[in-house]
């Protein structure tokens, strides 16, 4: 074999290892990133962590306004990155009836209801900083009103949470629905069927703060209370109600894994989203550069170009298919799509590479005596002029 084919296959091989590995790693389900604060009440949440509830929140016992509030003690993980803080989900229609999201500094609050309807608003310029945050969100059918630290933020009089929206299972710290990581430190969480007066939620404030839980505990409409102040073990109780506490489990989970999502469905608007469209797209130029040029050099196909590119489609969509099983990774095919192009383009570029490369050489012996090319010798030039005359 010569040396350069054999440079060419190993190159291949080292082109093949390098995007299975970062396509498919870490090969399994990690450590679930939840650990208790060391000195204090609170989880933290690393990149790869959440928790769930033991049981469903039932909400058969709706009133007449169907109000409700929410009430989270938590800090932020500096860098302003986005993540589900939480999200009650229904594990038989795979529903989220309610989400809230780190959107960078803002907070997503989304609602999908049993008839279809999808809807939300954002509280603007929340998370600024890393510094701990009390939020409170009230709703009723005058609308819903956003508190920071005690105080009204924001309101917003033609949207409504309502009772049976906290409904189902929570967790915690990801999306039901593929993976959507937050990072940060929840220190307390609960929830009401009532609208919380400001006067109630400016002394929830100080009670949270004081480490209070009994004072909290102690509202009729509370539903779940969770202090986080256990310190230790994988369960985090509701001071309401024990079938709803939350489960910390050792390995990281998705509770809807997504299976090769179509693209529109994984289209969204932001710097991110075609970010990693040119990521996708240059990972595997390299593969349709070296396998092309090795296929050319090795003359092992005919069509040399339609086999590199259907080579770079193949091991994307088994790349794709294997991290269906991966809950650090999300399957879609927007990244087959991206990865075929790439191959292409890796395949142009060669090619283009050989064409600019015979043309240098083509220009270069346009001013060199032919008898001198291929070795040839006096006698050699002899025996031409001998030939042609």
């Amino acid at each position: 074999m010569h040396n350069g084919t054999w440079v060419l296959r190993s190159a291949c091989g080292f082109v093949l290892c390098g995007i299975l590995i970062a396509g498919l790693w870490p090969f399994h389900s990690p450590r679930n990133d939840v650990a208790w604060v060391p000195a204090g009440n609170g989880l933290t949440f690393g990149p790869h962590g959440s928790i769930v509830s033991s049981g469903e929140f039932d909400s058969s016992r709706s009133k007449v306004d169907s109000s409700c509030s929410i009430e989270l003690w938590l800090r932020p993980r500096a860098g302003g990155r986005s993540g589900t803080v939480l999200a009650f989900y229904h594990p038989n229609d795979s529903r989220n009836s309610l989400l809230l999201r780190q959107s960078l500094g803002d907070l997503l609050v989304q609602i999908d209801r049993q008839n279809g309807e999808r809807s939300h608003i954002y509280v603007r310029r929340v998370f600024l900083s890393d510094t701990p945050l009390f939020i409170t969100i009230t709703s009723s059918a005058r609308g819903t009103v956003a508190y920071i630290d005690g105080r009204e933020f924001e309101r917003f009089p033609r949207y409504q949470v309502r009772e049976e929206d906290l409904s189902g299972k929570l967790l915690v710290g990801n999306s039901p629905v593929g993976t959507h990581e937050w990072s940060g430190q929840l220190l307390a969480l609960a929830f009401y069927h009532q609208e919380l007066t400001p006067s109630e939620i400016l002394q929830h404030n100080q009670d949270w703060t004081e480490h209070k839980v009994s004072a909290i505990s102690e509202n009729a409409h509370a539903v779940a209370v969770y202090p986080f102040n256990e310190g230790t073990g994988s369960v985090a109780h509701n001071r309401i109600d024990g079938t709803t506490s939350l489960l910390i489990p050792k390995r990281f989970f998705v509770v809807n894994k997504k299976f090769l999502t179509l693209p529109w469905n994984e289209f969204y608007r932001g710097r991110s989203y075609w970010r990693n469209v040119a990521i996708n797209i240059g990972g595997f130029i390299p593969l349709g550069y070296c396998f092309f040029a090795y296929l050319c050099s090795a003359r092992m196909t005919s069509r040399p170009a339609l086999t590199t590119v259907i080579l770079g489609f193949m091991v994307s969509l088994t790349i794709e298919v294997l991290q269906g099983f991966l809950p650090t990774r999300d399957s879609g095919l927007t990244d087959v799509i991206t990865n075929t192009l790439g191959t292409a383009a890796g395949t142009m570029s060669y090619r283009y590479y050989r064409v600019s490369f015979a043309s240098k050489v083509a220009k270069q012996h346009e001013n060199v005596d032919p008898y001198s090319l291929g070795g040839w010798t006096g006698r050699n030039r002899g025996n031409q002029n001998r030939t042609n005359f």
